[in-house]
């Protein structure tokens, strides 16, 4: 679980080095009372008994009236859960600002567009070779992060919403009934500020993580739109620069990712579903700390509104560990190990035998995945789940153990339903879950049509009887 579940945790510290006008600057990536980390500069520390006042004290007009504009889009917020519009904006200014390492976003060239397009294809003639799912993609784009940013909020929407949603309720929900009419209007408020507070961390959240992704299934999980294999040319660059491995084969190893990615999600219909339905079911088990939040509701001030946010940044909504979470978390993750198993061994199998690099990229991969890279961990902050295949060495093997007894379609086979997955159990004993018997569905079927016409009557359209008749009930003698 994260330390700081929903995405409310302190901003980063500032150096203290006197240079107030470097803290302020977003030029130079600054994050003081006008920065993405806090946009509305409401939060400890902000000074004085007027935080207003020492807020705007400072600011030139231009930067007061964007401040003034901020303050009323956050109040004035009506809609859903999270304000995301604010959060694609944050996000899109945190891209702008670069990575910490200097790396700023750039256009994609034709140049760079051609080489991803050829990458993406040549992966897919690969994996021909090594599973019975055919391309999944229908179409392959290079992404600036910016427009990565743009493509994948719809599903970080989906996957944030129900989180948010929960504490929307509490908040209206702490004060007795024949109170919440007459404090409507704060009400109001708090939720509008909920909303604003949410979108200003998944903004800042979603923006950092667009400077680390190289694809757009990075987590495990389909954030893109559906059949569109994507790379990000820039952060495959940076993905590959400490390696020693040459870019073409760094480009390529990730294409086959992605593109194993495509596939799965493409062919198993089932499996976006469940995988979100997982992250639902964990939401709805969240527990809100009531108690505190009557507080902050009988002692809110308008004119303070960082006390709200003080509030949630001291873990307000720590989830509890309930049976319901703690099932959806356990669906989650062995789902998760089984996917990034899966595309392991069969990109695995496809570059094996073509890249000389493909052990030093792969084992590269897995501990990236595997130990928390920055997908999990931004993840984990948005709404207290960590993406973390923790499962992903075991699962692998199991797959492969899979192929060698029963070849490509007999593995790939199993997706056809959850329930003829791997558990979590099976990844204790692998060998045990390739070599036990398999159940002959068509058998089962035959049982229960057997079963549904009831004892000695033969299934409709059947044969002669055993006792010589024709099985339509009458009695041949009459013929």
């Amino acid at each position: 679980m994260s330390d700081t579940p929903f995405g409310f945790g302190l901003p980063p510290e500032e150096p203290d080095d006197g240079d107030q006008g470097k803290k302020n600057d977003p030029s130079r990536g600054g994050q003081g009372s006008g920065g993405p980390a806090n946009p509305f500069g409401f939060g400890p520390g902000a000074g004085g008994d007027n935080p207003f006042a020492a807020m705007f004290g400072s600011m030139n007009p231009t930067d007061l009236g964007a401040a003034f504009q901020q303050l009323g889009q956050m109040l004035s917020y009506e809609g859903g859960p999270v304000n995301w519009d604010m959060a694609k904006q944050i996000a899109r200014q945190t891209v702008s600002q670069g990575t910490s390492d200097g790396s700023k976003d750039t256009s994609v060239g034709p140049a760079e567009r051609a080489a991803v397009d050829e990458a993406l294809r040549l992966a897919d003639l690969w994996l021909d070779g090594v599973t019975s799912m055919p391309s999944g993609a229908v179409s392959s784009v290079a992404w600036s992060r910016a427009e990565w940013v743009e493509a994948t909020l719809p599903a970080w929407q989906q996957l944030v919403d129900p989180v948010a949603e929960r504490v929307g309720l509490a908040m209206g929900d702490v004060l007795p009934e024949e109170m919440q009419a007459m404090a409507g209007p704060l009400i109001g408020m708090m939720r509008s500020m909920g909303g604003a507070m949410f979108g200003q961390q998944i903004g800042q959240a979603v923006g950092v993580l667009a400077g680390e992704v190289v694809g757009s299934t990075d987590i495990g999980l389909p954030l893109g739109p559906a059949g569109r294999a994507a790379l990000l040319p820039l952060n495959v660059e940076r993905f590959g620069k400490d390696l020693s491995v040459p870019q073409d084969e760094v480009r390529l190893y990730l294409a086959l990712r992605e593109a194993a990615h495509q596939r799965l999600f493409a062919h198993v219909p089932w499996l976006r579903s469940h995988l979100f339905g997982a992250v639902e079911g964990y939401a709805r088990g969240i527990k809100v700390d009531t108690s505190k939040l009557e507080d902050v509701v009988g002692q809110f001030d308008p004119s303070q509104p960082e006390q709200l946010q003080e509030a949630l940044q001291q873990g307000m909504f720590q989830p509890e560990e309930t049976p319901e979470q703690k099932a959806a978390l356990a669906r989650l993750e062995t789902a998760l190990a089984l996917v990034e198993g899966w595309v392991d061994a069969v990109v695995h199998a496809a570059a094996k035998s073509r890249l000389t690099s493909a052990d030093a990229l792969r084992e590269t991969m897995r501990r990236r995945r595997a130990s928390g890279g920055p997908a999990e961990q931004t993840f984990a902050t948005l709404i207290g789940l960590q993406l973390r295949p923790r499962r992903l060495r075991d699962a692998s093997r199991l797959w492969a153990s899979l192929t060698d007894a029963r070849g490509l379609e007999g593995r790939d086979a199993l997706w056809e339903h959850p329930d003829m997955l791997p558990t979590a159990q099976d990844l204790d004993d692998p060998d045990g879950f390739v070599h036990h018997e398999q159940l002959d569905f068509s058998e089962l079927d035959k049982m229960l049509g057997e079963a549904a016409n009831g004892p000695g009557r033969p299934e409709p359209g059947a044969g002669p009887s055993e006792d010589g008749g024709s099985g339509d009930g009458k009695d041949d003698t009459d013929k």
